[in-house]
């Protein structure tokens, strides 16, 4: 395999980064500068950021071309809505509304109960709210049936009169009238009935809605703030009070940007803490205090100036873009503490200049290949059909480019600065001029805090690290013993396991809910919904697209079994249709509906006794049926987007152009996308990442390597994140999207040191590649962990979620790569590089090979004979 090594793309690029080096060496000032004003003119973006605003649910977290919406918009146009005649079963969106959930721990069909409903009832309705000079309730801006408001169903039953409970008998879950059927499930919940009758017994909860008519939404969004103003402050002993609006998950999906706000300062905290101790010295001129500072402000530069061009260009901001900075900061700590390892390793007797010439020249690759395999995956992912997905993708690659950008210039600026005052035995402190060795008859104080420089005189490189020092006598010959080789592949085998059984649970789906934070009252309404009206799901309309002779026996036998298909389906409860409802008024009058003639004139009587049923038909001006429509009952004891998907393949199936629709199934589509998107962009940013580690790290072991660990990884992500309770949605996809890019930097570094070492024997070659490798890769991994930790703190799920799967994903990145990897690697059992002596015995020609590390870096050859 050594003989396909090519250093055609590496060999040039560490040139070039060489001569930046030595040139940012030399110019230190310019390149600190320079990002400070151009991140401060970028900045100037976050002016726009309130207009930048994007967070409207159903654009943000539904599929862009999703089927529901042409569905929705052929509603639309079919059946226009009637302003004079109100109904909730028939809209083509949620509508606007206040909604009540009263709920008691006994029967809530009492006297005393159904006073306290009818009094909040009234309130509700005569609640005065001011909007400009005067005032107006809930009568002035209602959705109106026939000029009057439309009403609960129950308490017209009950006429308002809390007494009237104790004569009238309630049938459940339809309660018949001489002229109509009303569902009362909409209205009672945990409903118990007469063993032999549908008769009523108790019921446990009682929903109220508020439906408001759409012309005006400033009134309406006033109406309904007061509306929760008031149902906030409801308490009682006897009724327990969940409320809800039309309105209320977008304000509270608004309010979740602001729950991290003081969760990011602490992060900032935290990581500019971990990274001054990570990198903090004993000897008090080498320590590199100043640079970790830098190294964190570098990354706050990238944000500033990543979501500042954002906003600049007129980019939407969308709230899953508000976890970037926390990614950011692991990946920027990152590549801040590979470039300090390489100028650990650099000569410290050579100038300024040079040992950032060597910095640059060992650190490029490593630092290149993390920001392209980062930013490449980020930036595949703008193609989802998910806008939340593809804002948070741009912004979050946007901010990946301006890291490397910023910390081959900011950060190298401050390197170098760092760099002349360890030339000139400076203090980091005080930067005054201390001695290298402790003066005859100093103090213990004076040696600890005024002594410094000193470094290994016969390397002629700074001291190594007491981590260093671990993993090269405790750790690393550990790989050379089979019985931990053996408790390393049951362990795998065990994550293995685990995380297939972890996928075979997974769920699809982002629930609606989990867009509110924590302490929202809409939880509180949700559980209530949840534990009292979750039996009956949606009334899902059906339309039919092309006129039908509902008069002709062929027609009507082929319309009953389109009807019958659906009936069989074991969610459908009920149907409502208006030709049904027409048959049996003909019936009961003894009509002759069985000509062309004689329907239409007797259906104009049927429209005039049941003008709601107009709302049905698209009667062309000729009384044509272009277009109707009915309803089905659905229960919920089935997955909704197998409920869905088995309306709209039964509707195919039918003989007629047939169109199901329900407002709630722009939301349901993000089933039928998510996963095929999610493995769609997974398996491409794979191939992406294979192709790049090719180029730039050309050995076939390495990728084969990347290739393992990427798909390891992933598999165990998603495996891990199911059995830890998150589903596969918009927000997790975002994540994994994220992992790929990351998965490929422990592996990258870990295999390319593993083929690169010139030791014979494959042991050893794992030995000394984790030796070498295995605190930079450490610092990486807690630095980014340390990074998100603070979010599993948050009130937003979004955000948690982040949290748990970049949390999974650095785990097991580490995981593999200080673990797994070097272990399997000693499988490969050829080993074909030499040493240089032997090159020189065997007559062979060196080549020098260079890692992205200095101490890796080896002159070895192929041994290909002369």
């Amino acid at each position: 395999m050594s003989r396909c090594q090519t250093d055609c793309v590496e060999k040039p690029l560490r040139m070039c980064f060489e001569m930046m080096g030595s040139f940012i060496g030399s110019h230190p000032w310019w390149f600190l500068f320079a990002p400070l004003i151009v991140s401060s003119a970028l900045g100037s973006g976050f002016y726009f950021l309130q207009d930048g605003m994007s967070n409207d649910i159903e654009e943000q977290f539904t599929p862009a071309d999703g089927p529901a919406k042409m569905e929705r918009k052929y509603v639309e146009e079919t059946f226009p809505r009637n302003c004079s005649m109100f109904s909730s079963l028939r809209l083509s969106t949620a509508g606007s509304y206040g909604t009540v959930i009263a709920t008691s721990d006994g029967n809530i069909l009492t006297t005393e109960l159904l006073h306290n409903i009818l009094d909040l009832d009234l309130r509700i309705r005569s609640m005065q709210v001011e909007f400009g000079n005067h005032s107006f309730e809930y009568g002035d801006i209602c959705a109106k049936v026939m000029d009057s408001c439309a009403s609960s169903d129950f308490l017209d039953i009950i006429e308002y009169n809390a007494s009237n409970v104790e004569s009238v008998n309630l049938t459940f879950p339809w309660y018949h009238t001489d002229r109509k059927s009303i569902p009362l499930y909409l209205s009672l919940g945990s409903v118990e009935v007469h063993t032999e009758t549908s008769f009523i017994e108790s019921a446990k909860a009682v929903q109220l809605h508020y439906y408001l008519e759409g012309s005006n939404h400033a009134k309406n969004n006033l109406w309904l703030e007061s509306f929760i103003s008031l149902l906030s402050n409801e308490s009682s002993s006897s009724l327990q009070v969940s409320f809800s609006t039309s309105k209320s998950m977008q304000w509270e999906f608004e309010r979740s940007p602001a729950s991290v706000i003081n969760l990011f300062s602490i992060t900032y905290t935290v990581v500019v803490t971990f990274s001054i101790l990570t990198c903090c010295r004993s000897d008090n001129v080498r320590t590199k205090v100043w640079v970790a500072f830098c190294g964190v402000l570098c990354t706050g530069l990238a944000i500033l100036s990543g979501f500042g061009v954002m906003l600049l260009l007129g980019q939407p901001f969308v709230m899953t873009a508000a976890s970037c900075p926390f990614m950011i900061l692991g990946i920027g700590l990152d590549d801040m503490f590979i470039m300090i390892s390489c100028w650990q390793r650099s000569r410290v007797l050579d100038t300024v200049p040079d040992r950032m010439g060597a910095t640059y020249r060992d650190a490029s690759v490593s630092v290149t290949i993390t920001t392209i395999t980062d930013a490449l995956s980020l930036f595949l992912g703008c193609s989802s059909p998910f806008g939340s997905v593809r804002s948070f993708c741009l912004y979050a690659g946007i901010c990946v480019c301006f890291c490397y950008l910023y910390s081959i210039t900011f950060l190298g600026a401050c390197m170098a600065l760092n760099g002349r005052r360890e030339a000139e035995n400076r203090h980091w402190f005080t930067c005054a001029t201390v001695p290298e060795d402790f003066p005859s008859g100093s103090s213990k104080a004076f040696r600890a805090c005024c002594v410094g420089g000193g470094y290994n005189r016969t390397t002629e490189k700074e001291e190594t690290e007491p981590i260093d020092y671990f993993l090269q006598h405790f750790l690393s010959p550990c790989l050379s013993h089979k019985g931990y080789k053996v408790f390393v592949f049951l362990c795998y085998s065990g994550y293995l396991v685990l995380s297939i059984y972890g996928i075979h649970l997974l769920k699809e789906g982002l629930d609606i809910k989990n867009l509110a934070l924590d302490d929202s009252y809409l939880i509180r309404y949700y559980n209530h919904q949840e534990q009292h009206f979750s039996k009956y799901g949606y009334n899902v309309m059906v339309a039919v697209k092309q006129p039908i002779s509902y008069w002709d026996d062929d027609d009507q036998r082929d319309l009953n079994s389109c009807i019958s298909a659906f009936k069989n389906l074991n969610f459908v409860n009920s149907t409502l249709a208006w030709f049904t409802s027409f048959k049996h008024y003909a019936g009961t009058s003894n009509l002759n509906i069985s000509s062309k003639e004689t329907f239409f004139s007797h259906l104009a009587n049927f429209l005039e006794l049941n003008p709601m049923f107009k709302l049905d038909l698209n009667l062309t001006s000729g009384k044509a049926i272009q277009a109707s429509r009915f309803f089905l009952q659905t229960l919920t004891h089935s997955p909704l987007n197998e409920i869905m998907t088995e309306f709209r393949r039964t509707a195919e199936d039918c003989p007629f152009k047939l169109l199901v629709y329900h407002p709630a199934f722009i939301y349901f589509d993000q089933y039928m996308f998510i996963s095929n998107s999610t493995i769609q962009t997974v398996l491409i940013a794979v191939s992406a990442m294979l192709l790049v580690s090719i180029i730039l790290i050309p050995n076939p072991l390495c990728s084969i390597c990347v290739a393992f660990a990427i798909c390891s990884v992933v598999v165990g992500v998603v495996g891990f994140m199911s059995l830890w309770g998150v589903s596969l949605d918009t927000i997790s996809m975002i994540n994994l999207i994220m992992s790929i890019g990351f998965s490929v930097d422990f592996s990258a570094h870990i295999s390319y040191a593993f083929v690169s070492s010139p030791k014979g024997d494959v042991d050893q070659k794992a030995a000394e590649a984790l030796s070498h490798l295995g605190y930079p890769i450490m610092q990486g991994a807690l630095s980014t962990i340390l990074g998100v930790v603070v979010l599993s703190m948050s009130g937003s799920y979004i955000f948690r979620t982040f949290f748990k799967i970049m949390f999974l994903v650095i785990s097991f990145g580490l995981l593999h790569g200080l673990v797994f990897i070097p272990v399997f690697l000693t499988l490969w059992k050829r080993s074909t590089e030499r040493s240089h002596s032997e090159c020189t015995q065997h007559k062979c020609t060196p080549i020098h090979l260079y890692t992205g590390f200095p101490a890796l870096n080896r002159t070895v050859c192929t041994c290909q004979a002369k």
